[in-house]
């Protein structure tokens, strides 16, 4: 947006539409003061309630179901030959897409409800922190079993690794392109209220190229941590029943419990293979893509680049799809949607008022009673359970609190100064970013073994090894989201903050962790979700015959699962999620209102 010497603003989208608006019409628009939708901070509503009761009824019909699936469950032959791992590497590239995709859709639709539609936000998004606080290794047996029960064995298995990986990659994204749509500068809603932009054009030319950047961010580590939860998925085992799926994560557990190096060794380098080739063809083009969404008045002195964005820019095929495919496409969708609006609307939330039919009520006063049935038997389920076992789940709450805490710290500490150093950085970006791309996707899992073999012989050992894998599977929430806040500072608040010589301590406090202070509480709530999530596997192993399990909920969460014990799983699984709400609640809720309100990017 530039002010011109005749009185006129002149805004250029990022496609180049130009807009011109007198100095009458911004004169007026000055009369209207943008307030951002924010709802009134409340630790607990009853959305809240809603949600803990529906998480709950969905888990007991899963266990439910779980009482009809076969006691023994073959699963399938997995070749070690060499000419099996492109197979098995389609076949993860392909549960990996669909989750993705399925996941990025959720992720705008939800994040842009939760955003936009008055009285929406104070529904969604107590849902939002309840279902990222699922623990997903829990959450597994209860899916697969249940759709067992209905689906066809290998169509269930398909569907619950699809689901596994969707609900560790959707939770982050969400998070990021919500907080990316509360914290548009005002001046970009004020324009595209002027200019009387409909809801599709403002979707296409303010808020999805405002997220962009820390979409892209948030999907690499979405990618990343779905290649763990990928790697459970495909080796998943319930006692006698057998639930693998050919793939790479099948094909590197059957090598590592076949002792078999040279295959161990073939699947570790066809993933970092994987890995390295899906940064240099769409992570590396992307980001270098997403530059010109940047909010700055000035360019970049070190814009990211890619070879292979360079190469497509100068390629004639893809020059002609795009003028001749892709273009036209786009052209007839926006004439579609592109209705301008006929007024200027109100920048301020629109009240909320409903309405609801006789047929609604008889839906609600149905869909009531199923609730309530559902909860009476999870309720009796959960009285089967003798008091000194309640008295283990609040011993194992407190003690799994301590370790994410610690994880939580230690993450904070590097990778603040690593994340600041390679998003300001274009020369560290280049050589840093594939190598933290590799490390984050490479599952922890595969180093667990090795890690652990290494400190049972210390005192306290346990406990480390618990703490060293949740912080192995969290730190990279953190990590990626303060690379996407510092890389999407602009460039004219670096200059300013030069031209004041303002260096050291002084410069962190006034631009960088002001500017990331968003990034930050986004990428502390996925990552304290992770590290719950990581408990189940950190708190209890089984390698080389030897099983090792500290106090924790996830070592009670995977002995429930082991034992077919439902009734502490459910218990188990309820107590953590209602932890992880409490927390969010609390604490990190709190700090994310604060980055709403006061670290917004408004110039």
């Amino acid at each position: 947006m530039q002010i011109t010497d005749v009185g006129c603003i002149i805004v250029r989208t990022p496609a180049n539409d130009v807009f011109t608006m007198h100095g009458s019409i911004s004169m007026s628009l000055r009369k209207h003061t943008f307030r951002p939708p924010i709802s009134p901070l409340r630790l607990f509503n009853i959305s809240d309630l809603v949600t803990l009761i529906l998480i709950g009824v969905f888990i007991y019909i899963g266990v439910r179901l779980a009482f009809n699936t076969p006691a023994i469950v073959q699963g399938p032959d997995i070749s070690l030959e060499p000419r099996a791992l492109p197979y098995y590497a389609v076949l993860s590239l392909g549960r990996m897409l669909a989750a993705y995709v399925l996941s990025l859709t959720f992720s705008i639709v939800y994040g842009y409800t939760a955003a936009r539609r008055p009285g929406a936000e104070r529904w969604l998004l107590p849902a939002l922190d309840i279902l990222q606080s699922v623990p997903i290794l829990s959450f597994l047996p209860v899916v697969l079993l249940g759709l067992i029960a209905i689906l066809p064995q290998r169509t269930a298995v398909e569907v619950s690794a699809v689901v596994l990986i969707f609900t560790s990659q959707a939770w982050n994204l969400t998070f990021s392109f919500y907080q990316s749509m509360t914290t548009i500068p005002t001046e970009l809603r004020e324009a595209s209220a002027v200019f009387r932009f409909s809801p599709w054009m403002r979707f296409r030319q303010m808020e999805i190229p405002f997220s962009m950047l820390a979409l892209i961010w948030n999907s690499v580590m979405s990618w990343a941590g779905g290649w763990f939860f990928l790697m459970a998925a495909e080796i998943f085992t319930l006692g006698d029943r057998d639930f693998r799926l050919p793939g790479l994560g099948a094909y590197l557990q059957t090598a590592a419990s076949r002792g078999d190096t040279q295959a161990l060794l073939l699947g570790i380098g066809t993933l970092v293979l994987i890995i390295v080739l899906l940064d240099q063809l769409v992570w590396q083009p992307l980001l270098a893509w997403a530059e010109r969404y940047k909010v700055s008045q000035v360019a970049n002195d070190n814009p990211a680049n890619s070879w292979f964005l360079n190469g497509l820019r100068r390629s004639h095929l893809a020059e002609f799809f795009t003028t001749r495919v892709f273009n036209p496409i786009f052209q007839r969708l926006n004439a579609r949607l592109d209705r301008p609006q006929t007024y200027v609307p109100s920048l301020e939330p629109a009240t909320v008022t409903s309405k609801r039919s006789l047929v609604s009520w008889l839906v609600l006063i149905a869909f009531l009673l199923m609730v309530a049935y559902a909860v009476i038997g999870a309720v009796s389920l959960l009285l089967t359970l003798p008091l000194e076992t309640w008295g283990q789940i609040a011993l194992g709450a407190g003690a799994t609190l301590l370790r994410v805490a610690i994880a939580i710290v230690i993450a904070l500490l590097w990778t603040i100064p690593v994340g600041v150093w390679i998003g300001t950085s274009a020369r560290a970006a280049r050589i840093l970013q594939p190598i933290v791309q590799i490390l984050a996707a490479i599952p922890a899992t595969a180093l667990f073994p090795v890690l652990l073999l290494g400190l049972l012989s210390v005192r306290g050992g346990g406990n480390m090894a618990a703490i060293l894998l949740m912080l192995l599977g969290t730190q990279w929430y953190l990590l990626f989201n303060i690379i996407a806040g510092a890389s999407a500072i602009p460039q004219d608040l670096k200059y300013t903050s030069d031209l004041l010589q303002l260096k050291g301590w002084r410069r962190w406090r006034t631009l960088i962790l002001p500017g990331l202070f968003p990034y930050i509480i986004t990428g502390l709530i996925t990552a304290s979700g992770g590290a719950w999530n990581a408990s189940i596997v950190a708190e209890y192993t089984n390698f080389a015959g030897q099983t090792n399990h500290v106090i924790g909920l996830g070592s009670l969460i995977t002995t429930a699962t082991a034992q077919a014990n439902y009734a502490l799983l459910l218990a188990s699984t309820l107590t953590m999620i209602i932890v992880v709400v409490l927390i969010n609640r609390f604490f990190w809720r709190r700090l994310f209102h604060i980055a709403e309100t006061r670290y917004r990017m408004d110039q």
